[in-house]
């Protein structure tokens, strides 16, 4: 399977990247407009604050621009979600609810180090290069 998808890792890691930013993105959307099923949130608290950097930062994910700066601080912003809201209900994630928070906060945090890679806005400048 390596020798057949082994060719497309750049493309398949670019999916990821903008299917996961889109998804983040409608968390955000979801919190600030109460689409997509949310409810809306008041923009001056701090689920409104959560909803700002999950719908700013999931476009940038997915356009892969400043793609380091916007993912580093989205994975911030799940480790808070995870230990503020999730950890007091239980000591596991799948007890509490969190395994969510804990899969993007390690998924933005692997596209912060990794870089914005191919089909991205930082690609097409050259500052999203890294392998």
């Amino acid at each position: 399977m390596e020798r057949i998808l082994g060719r497309f890792t750049s493309q398949i890691y670019a999916l990821l990247r903008i299917v996961a930013g889109f998804l983040f993105l409608c968390h955000g959307a979801a919190k600030i407009f109460g689409v997509l099923g949310g409810p809306q949130m008041p923009f001056a608290s701090m689920m409104g604050l959560a909803g700002f950097i999950e719908l700013v930062g999931g476009l940038l994910i997915a356009i892969g621009f400043l793609t380091g700066y916007a993912a580093i601080i989205a994975s911030g912003e799940m480790a808070a979600a995870y230990f503020m809201a999730h950890a007091p209900k239980g000591g596991a994630p799948l007890q509490n609810g969190g395994e969510l928070a804990v899969l993007y906060c390690f998924l933005f945090f692997y596209i912060a180090a990794r870089g914005a890679g191919v089909w991205s806005v930082d690609g097409m400048t050259g500052s999203g290069k890294r392998r």
